[in-house]
């Protein structure tokens, strides 16, 4: 009998390329919630990041707009340029890597790199919800320390801004040159290369 199953490998990984192309950082957020059960699917696919030695230094202070003075708060972490913006998102967020390793207490130089790593799983589940994270290195630090109680030993990343976005039309006009800016990326030869530095045969 002829076999007939259908190898999907290719299609799936076709699916998941297409998804990673749709992420997208918007800067005008709709007041639609983002529900308990949405930001739970979007840490786990944070928990399940890679990290050296899995020590897992990621850290998040996470605040929701109905919280009120909390949500002040983080806001009050984000330059005054991107709060202009961040302020309509339903979640905000700060990041933070933790300096050393649990295991020798000695310095982790890869605790930033696992903190984007795991940022990168939760832009991606966020896509996959419909919803969009916007990564923000904008932020006030002086602030961050003062309104939190942050540990010695944790550095201070980024700040997130976690929604759905606006439909285009309802967009703010200030805002629409951004929301509409053609997205590009570097092509291979830029930076893949083989046995010389800058030769690619890409």
């Amino acid at each position: 009998m002829e076999n007939h199953t259908i190898d999907t490998s290719q299609d799936l990984g076709q699916l998941q390329l297409d998804l990673l192309k749709k992420r997208k950082s918007p800067v005008a957020f709709s007041e639609q919630e983002v529900t308990k059960d949405q930001l739970e699917q979007i840490f786990e696919a944070a928990r399940w990041a890679a990290s050296c030695f899995n020590e897992q230094p990621w850290r998040f202070v996470v605040a929701i707009k109905d919280q009120g003075d909390h949500y002040k708060k983080v806001l009050n972490g984000i330059n005054p340029h991107n709060q202009n913006w961040a302020q309509n998102a339903p979640i905000l967020m700060l990041t933070f890597a933790k300096k050393t390793f649990d295991m020798n207490g000695k310095s982790n130089m890869h605790s930033w790199h696992d903190v984007g790593l795991a940022v990168g799983n939760m832009s991606a589940q966020a896509t996959a919800m419909g919803l969009h994270l916007h990564q923000m290195a904008g932020i006030v630090r002086e602030n961050i320390l003062n309104d939190f109680d942050i540990p010695e030993d944790y550095d201070i990343v980024s700040g997130i801004a976690l929604g759905y976005k606006l439909d285009i039309e309802d967009v703010p006009e200030e805002l629409k040159p951004r929301e509409t800016k053609e997205r590009t990326r570097k092509p291979f030869n830029e930076f893949i290369f083989d046995q010389d530095w800058g030769e690619s045969s890409f």
